[in-house]
């Protein structure tokens, strides 16, 4: 049975947000440099930021520093959220610091600072949806793929970083599990192919595939990886995005993983259905494409009906993905053995698996 745990309050935050907005005597940084952090300075008289990957020496009129130079009787609050803020702690208290996460801070801090709308609109699916949540866990195959959901949704539901205790930074093994059961002449489609990285691991593990087809909408990040995978055979690459039909969206362009459609975007891109690309049987999905699964799912229908391919969808770009991709693929079949795993120790990288009966 799937359990939603309410915390009692951390008195430990309590005192430490006392302190530090009190702060006689302590020098006050901030662990990273984005609007969470900034929403902090803009409250509060920091010292500096600490930021040990950049050559900058200063944010918002503040001393960026490294971590091992940052006073030991400094007080530390992590703004560190989506992909490791776990291990942003640990370093911080490896190093002897008191530190405090961005989430604690937000319940306890009292300060009107930025707040984290993904935790909120999750928040408010859970309670609105539990039901829904409840189903999933139930129809998940293997006790660890239950242990990640509760995890996960406890955390979003509560902000208590306790709960991703056991995550680490895993990205090697993302999309490629054991129960994946590779054969020859695999037909492997990469939606949201990135640099290409995720293809040469599949390449790696699976050397006699027939061919992967790579979808990527971003040029700059879809001609590195032309350049990464030159040496590979039979990859057709596409540089447009994935939908239910043909037609023009507005494109945001990173250069990196985080382009995205929307409406917003200085970019116009063709996008277009699997379907009406794809003749071949495909053996294995992939879909990273920043919130656009859900549609570029339904735009791959009839190869779901007819090729029976495994999936490895991400469900994490969307608070309410965890509940309703699997209830999508399911209507189209449901005959399906369904994994998750998680990749971070934030709130990025959560992968649903929808595995064909043997």
């Amino acid at each position: 049975m799937l359990t939603i745990y309410t915390d009692s309050q951390n008195s430990e935050a309590v005192t430490f947000c006392k302190a530090f907005l009190g702060a006689t005597g302590h020098p006050r940084y901030v662990l990273g440099r984005n609007e969470y952090a900034a929403s902090i300075a803009s409250l509060v008289e920091l010292t500096g930021f600490i930021d040990d990957y950049t050559s900058d020496e200063v944010f918002l009129n503040k001393p960026i520093v490294r971590m091992k130079d940052v006073p030991r009787n400094a007080l530390v609050v992590s703004a560190v959220i989506f992909v490791v803020p776990l291990t942003a702690m640990r370093n911080l208290q490896s190093h002897g610091l008191v530190c405090l996460d961005y989430f604690n801070f937000l319940k306890y801090s009292g300060l009107a600072i930025k707040e984290i709308d993904f935790m909120i609109d999750a928040k408010q699916d859970i309670e609105k949806h539990c039901a829904k949540y409840e189903r999933v866990y139930n129809d998940l195959e293997d006790d660890t793929s239950k242990t990640v959901l509760e995890k996960l949704l406890n955390f979003r539901f509560s902000g208590n970083l306790d709960y991703m205790q056991g995550f680490e930074l895993t990205p090697d093994v993302q999309y490629f599990e054991n129960f994946l059961a590779w054969k020859p002449d695999e037909v492997f489609l990469d939606a949201g192919g990135y640099d290409g990285q995720t293809a040469l691991n599949f390449i790696k593990r699976c050397p006699d595939y027939k061919s992967i087809y790579f979808f990527e909408p971003d040029p700059a990040n879809i001609a590195l990886a032309r350049q990464n995978l030159s040496t590979h055979r039979d990859i057709h690459f596409y540089n447009i995005g994935l939908s239910d039909v043909n037609k023009t969206l507005k494109f945001q362009a990173f250069g990196g993983s985080a382009s995205k459609l929307s409406e917003s975007g200085a970019l116009e891109i063709y996008t277009d259905a699997i379907d009406n690309l794809i003749t071949e049987t495909v053996s294995m999905i992939k879909m990273d494409i920043e919130g656009s699964e859900k549609i570029a799912l339904q735009g791959a229908r009839m190869h779901i009906l007819k090729d029976y391919p495994k999936l490895a969808i991400c469900c994490y770009h969307k608070f309410d993905d965890l509940w309703k991709i699997p209830e999508q693929v399911l209507a189209m079949r449901d005959d399906y053995s369904i994994y998750l795993r998680h990749y971070t120790n934030g709130l990025h990288e959560t992968v649903m698996y929808f595995i064909p009966y043997a």
